[in-house]
């Protein structure tokens, strides 16, 4: 099969190098001097150090080329998600296409297939999530994804494409629930990074009593509490519920939320430490879906009638409204109520 990877970050990069081992895989540059480099190295130093690109792997920074190389097999999407719109819009009439970014669009706030409803009905298109961290795919450490869409076959081109003894990859028929654990998992992990960071930052400083400061307690009720979240706003968008148990759900929270190499998780842990949002982002060097979908996802769900406790709370410690101790705090006062 061929298969066009467009965008040469850390997944692109990782998912081509996976495909490549059985297909015709060309990974497309937006920058030429990057894919220049890439070459000359045999690795993608900037995104994936280290890690030697197969020599079977074709590189390539003319879009056009690379468009038409995946024109009759798949192409892949591998920008952020400020960059999905731009390239739907130049996809070949009829493409096989999937994306990997998750969040909701700045702006419009849609979801990746509520972009395609809306400027590219004829494509067909789907979206590859869950819980993977790019360095470990790229390792060929085992790693589990799924592939949602509303077409069968297209789900199982992408089971073909990418599945093997190291990547497996379940099919779903619920691209709602996929996208919106995707979305919503980036910004719950921002928030567990915070709690967490108040507790190192309380161990560093040598505290002999941690009264008050967040524990791994706080960890796992923000993760169970936060998967409510995204449970009930993804109810009010017409996704399943059995979604959110799986892996772009539960799996892909917990990974996110914990996982070291997690930059939401990252982003958390930085603000705990009393760094400006500005400088996180400059030291991270790497787009952190959360900081931009979390006022979003607080948006829409605000216009659906859904409670959103923990996003709003980090919504307001982004934009600098409140403190990550006083938002721990608020939430922890909030009134009591039945679990479900």
């Amino acid at each position: 099969m061929k298969i066009a990877v467009l965008g040469a970050g850390a997944w692109g990069t990782a998912l081509a190098i996976q495909a490549a081992a059985r297909h015709e895989v060309l990974l497309w540059a937006r920058d030429a001097a990057a894919c220049e480099q890439m070459q000359r190295e045999g690795c993608n130093s900037r995104y994936l150090p280290g890690v030697p690109l197969p020599q079977g792997l074709a590189l390539q920074h003319q879009l056009g080329l690379a468009l038409a190389h995946g024109s009759q097999g798949l192409i892949v999407i591998a920008t952020p998600m400020a960059g999905l719109r731009g390239m739907l819009a130049q996809m070949p009439s009829g493409a096989r296409v999937f994306w990997l970014c998750k969040g909701f669009e700045a702006g419009s706030g849609r979801l990746g297939h509520e972009i395609v409803r809306e400027i590219r009905p004829d494509l067909v298109a789907g979206i590859l999530s869950g819980p993977s961290f790019a360095q470990e795919v790229a390792a060929g450490q085992p790693t589990a994804l799924v592939a949602a869409c509303g077409d069968a076959g297209l789900a199982q081109c992408a089971v073909q494409a990418f599945h093997s003894e190291r990547l497996r990859v379940y099919t779903s028929a619920d691209p709602v629930g996929v996208e919106v654990g995707g979305a919503v998992k980036n910004v719950m992990a921002i928030a567990v990074g915070i709690a967490d960071g108040l507790r190192l930052q309380a161990e560093r400083s040598g505290r002999a009593a941690l009264d008050g400061v967040p524990g791994l307690n706080a960890r796992a009720a923000l993760i169970t509490r936060g998967l409510a979240e995204m449970l009930r706003l993804g109810l009010a968008l017409g996704a399943r519920t059995e979604t959110f148990m799986g892996l772009s759900g539960m799996g892909d929270l917990v990974l996110t939320a914990t996982g070291d190499l997690s930059r939401n998780r990252q982003v958390g842990l930085s603000l705990a430490a009393g760094k400006p949002l500005a400088q996180i982002l400059n030291e991270l060097g790497h787009v952190s879906e959360g900081v931009y979908s979390a006022p979003t996802v607080l948006e829409r769900a605000r216009a659906l009638g859904v409670e959103t406790p923990i996003t709003a709370a980090v919504v307001e410690v982004l934009q600098g409204r409140l403190g990550p101790v006083a938002a721990v705090e608020r939430l922890m006062s909030r009134e009591s109520r039945s679990e479900h």
